[in-house]
């Protein structure tokens, strides 16, 4: 395996864990899951620290177990009616160098059998932030319709996630991108096989991807005042 890279085994322990979500399954095969998941997405973010700043120098890759791009295998379990113990799949967020949390603007691999994805942009952000998004969009509509037209990133990426039914509040319904400003998620998405995660230029790769989203991503920065 090369530095940066990942190798079938995380798809198999992911299978695993999916069918033996419970703590004495995991803790009889911790050792699988550091040398199979940790180990090697740590190594991943390491490789891509030099490629992120590139396409911004406000955006981190931090290779730490705990608090930093990889995210928690352990799920919360507070408020869901699903109280499997541990996530089982594996998620890497490359956060703008404020954020605190998921909902910071970002990009992100997603890893998990079955499901292999790239995004890039700000998943349900909160209500002030979705406020100076939509606000911006009114305010620019030519340079955010720009953005999203971005002809590389279209090549591979897509708008997603959940959007309202009707205007929100304070929003003409005719104003001439009330569909985007509707959006309560704004992240391009680009699906991808299960191969990709092989690849031994992985993070190059993954880095190029995100590259292609840089208007969008810098259209969101701009709106929500953080330095791109």
């Amino acid at each position: 395996m090369k530095f940066g890279q990942f190798d079938e085994s995380v798809f198999q322990y992911l299978k695993k864990l999916k069918d033996n979500n419970n703590k004495d399954w995991f803790n009889d095969h911790k050792q699988e899951y550091e040398d199979l998941v940790r180990t090697p997405a740590l190594n991943f973010i390491t490789a891509m620290e030099s490629w992120i700043k590139l396409i911004s120098p406000h955006y981190e890759a931090i290779p730490k177990k705990m608090g930093g791009s990889l995210m928690r295998v352990y799920r919360d379990v507070r408020f869901s009616k699903d109280k499997s113990p541990y996530k089982t799949n594996v998620g890497i967020q490359f956060r703008h160098e404020i954020g605190k949390d998921v909902h910071a603007p970002g990009f992100y691999l997603h890893i998990e059998p079955g499901q292999v994805f790239l995004a890039a942009g700000a998943w349900a952000p909160a209500s002030d932030a979705l406020k100076a998004i939509r606000d911006l969009i009114v305010a620019k509509p030519g340079p955010y319709q720009d953005a999203i037209s971005h002809k590389p990133m279209l090549q591979h990426f897509e708008l997603q996630g959940s959007k309202l039914t009707r205007p929100p509040k304070g929003y003409d319904k005719e104003l001439p991108l009330i569909e985007e400003i509707k959006r309560k998620d704004f992240i391009a998405v680009a699906e991808l096989p299960e191969a990709f995660i092989l690849e031994p230029a992985l993070p190059e790769r993954v880095a190029k991807l995100f590259g292609t989203t840089q208007p969008f991503m810098r259209f969101l920065c701009e709106a929500l005042k953080l330095r791109f």
